[in-house]
């Protein structure tokens, strides 16, 4: 009985190990695939269109047009850098500061603050699940050193405009600006992306087409982020635009 149980657990183990070893090869051909190619959905995606057939929610459509850089207003990705991660150009995927000062915050309050760099959510985004766990998070950190050695900055700026929710069903840039102000991603204003990012801490809470005050106050203060950064110059400085 014990030899059994014994020759049980081996077999279990070895099947583990080799399901970890695909899962790790497959992630690992994704990132270097995904520096030259189009991400044709991420993982977060799959995730809300399966939740939604479960829930019984056949109407719901998880859409994402891709579009390059050159295809993207620069008001986008300088108002995404200002609004969540202003130390994108400089770090390699995590912001210790940032970390250590939300340790601190969460250490003295119930509500819990985040500190991913944009590095980490497009790693998050196109590789795992949503949600909070030291499992999620310990994953996500190896695939945020992988994309950050292998991705340029600019391909990960890309695809995280690409991938990022920003609503109901809504992924990627160019489906947001459509949706929302009908026009294409390359026809953003200054005003406009701030206002999608502006919602992206929280895309389903808040509402690009019908802004609460706090979504407002927040628009502005990503719009004046953007000034101090320098504007456009900022991404011409740092080779994203």
């Amino acid at each position: 009985m014990r030899r059994r149980k014994g020759n049980l657990l081996q077999w279990m183990k070895f099947w583990l190990l080799r399901a970890l070893l695909v899962i790790a090869g497959v992630w690992s051909a994704g990132i270097v695939i995904f520096a030259f190619l189009p991400v044709p959905f991420s993982a977060v995606m799959v995730e809300r269109q399966i939740g939604a057939w479960l829930r019984g929610d056949f109407a719901y459509v998880a859409h994402s047009d891709w579009v390059s850089m050159d295809d993207i207003s620069p008001w986008m990705p300088l108002a995404v850098i200002a609004a969540e991660d202003q130390k994108f150009p400089s770090h390699w995927g995590f912001d210790t500061d940032a970390i250590a000062a939300a340790l601190d915050h969460n250490q003295r309050s119930n509500r819990i603050r985040g500190a991913s760099t944009l590095s980490q959510q497009t790693a998050k985004n196109v590789f795992l699940w949503d949600g909070r766990s030291w499992l999620r998070k310990g994953l996500e950190a190896g695939l945020t050193l992988g994309i950050e050695v292998v991705w340029t900055k600019r391909r990960i700026l890309t695809v995280y405009l690409n991938v990022a929710e920003f609503g109901e069903g809504v992924f990627g840039v160019e489906e947001a600006a459509q949706r929302y102000f009908r026009k294409p991603a390359s026809r953003l204003t200054q005003s406009e992306a701030a206002l999608l990012a502006a919602v992206l801490p929280s895309p389903l809470r808040y509402k690009a087409n019908a802004p609460s005050g706090y979504v407002r106050q927040r628009q502005l203060w990503i719009m004046r982020q953007m000034r101090q950064l320098g504007g456009e110059d900022f991404l011409r400085e740092h080779k994203l635009d």
